[in-house]
């Protein structure tokens, strides 16, 4: 993304012009972006050539995540649905772990059924059932146990995963007696140790503790697991107070895991794939002055994307057209909802705006339209893959009558 002759461009698109034709508000995303990313990622641990799976649940467009599949990615999948989206991608089972503290026996039979490559369990129970489905089946399943290693990412209080009282994994004494429980069975084939911390990392040291975690427990158990699945969560650069996760440190500590432990690593990235590939078009309906701030008031809302609503996070917002006018007063940036929590961004010394201006709501890949929702009844946003100067629609604009 950049501005040319003032005008805020997609690759080689204007978004003034994307808007014109398409309405607002709009997702849009870039294919450049995605295949940069990408290839990024796969680069910074090229030294061990781990399997990666992308993390559905970070955005779930089934046209993106066959474009993702042409760069021989995976599937990490927590639901059916997930599962059989990322089937429907065309994405090879033997690529597909499914991941989630409460898969239901439905899920699991079917997840059976498909013969992807792990479940990765989070329970005692859950493994029973497990075990239960595969005997009807007369099936040996491969399974991962998912450990909570008790290490504190450092990240929103929300999206952590991997502290002790978070519901994720079991403990080590638990891990242990899961181990002793699977050698007996003749239908469970316990092949991985799965352990995930969070989301929006930005330090390699709670990765590196994480690590220390998972060696000690695999010192204490007597059993070959032929992969480790270190999960995801690594962070973007939100705003510019954010400073980028230090991939060399993080592929060091793997590296000397690795010289300890022979096994095979798989990663289940999402947002460093898919975060700063998107972008939110909006136009402003309204400009309410409320004396030492003003509303603008917009067409994207909270349903459109929930993040700021549902944790407090922060997205860069620029204008479409830049101006070299600054306002003297605060902006306050909000949807249509009715919820005070139906906001985005409060800002000091932006540009000075107009009714029917667009706005553009950075790194919105992630987590954006996959957790969009109906509220208020209000149709979904059209979304777009740009690629150069071509514009493919994704996903059409929700009509009303689809939900009404």
């Amino acid at each position: 993304m950049k501005y040319i002759n003032n005008r805020l461009t997609i690759e080689n698109v204007n978004f003034q012009k994307i808007a014109n034709k398409f309405g607002t508000p709009i997702y849009c995303y870039s294919y450049f972006k995605l295949r940069e990313n990408i290839n990024k990622f796969r680069k910074n641990f090229k030294s061990f050539s781990p399997l990666i799976c992308f993390a559905v649940k970070s955005n779930t467009n089934i046209n993106l995540i066959r474009e993702i599949k042409k760069f021989g990615l995976g599937a990490d999948v927590v639901s059916m649905g997930e599962l059989m989206l990322a089937l429907k991608a065309k994405i090879s089972p033997s690529k597909i772990v499914f991941s989630g503290v409460g898969k239901t026996s439905h899920e699991l039979s079917f997840a059976i059924k498909k013969r992807i490559l792990l479940i990765n369990a989070e329970s005692l129970s859950e493994i029973k059932e497990i075990n239960r489905i595969a005997k009807l089946k007369k099936k040996k399943v491969r399974i991962g146990i998912r450990l909570n290693p008790n290490t504190d990412a450092k990240t929103i209080k929300q999206i952590s995963t991997g502290k002790k009282g978070n519901k994720f994994g079991v403990n080590k004494n638990t891990f242990i007696k899961i181990v002793d429980y699977c050698k007996k069975s003749n239908n469970i084939n316990l092949r991985c140790l799965s352990v995930h911390i969070g989301s929006q990392i930005l330090d390699y040291k709670p990765y590196k503790k994480m690590l220390n975690a998972v060696s000690d427990i695999l010192k204490k158990v007597d059993h070959e697991f032929e992969f480790i699945d270190l999960g995801g969560g690594m962070g973007i650069t939100y705003s510019d107070k954010n400073k980028n996760l230090d991939y060399k440190k993080y592929n060091k500590a793997i590296l000397n895991f690795l010289n300890k432990h022979q096994v095979k690593i798989i990663f289940e990235p999402g947002r460093s794939i898919i975060g700063n590939t998107g972008i939110l078009i909006s136009k402003i309906i309204y400009i309410k002055d409320s004396g030492k701030k003003k509303f603008i008031i917009l067409d994207a809302a909270m349903n459109d994307l929930m993040r700021p609503a549902l944790y407090g996070a922060i997205h860069k917002t620029l204008p479409v057209t830049k101006s070299s006018k600054v306002s003297k007063k605060i902006y306050e940036f909000v949807g249509p909802i009715c919820e005070s929590t139906d906001k985005f961004i409060t800002l000091k010394g932006f540009q000075e705006l107009n009714e029917k201006d667009l706005i553009a709501i950075c790194d919105v890949g992630a987590y954006g339209m996959s957790l969009s929702s109906n509220y208020n009844l209000r149709p979904k946003p059209v979304e777009l893959l740009i690629k150069g100067s071509k514009i493919k629609v994704i996903k059409k604009r929700q009509k009303y009558k689809e939900f009404i």
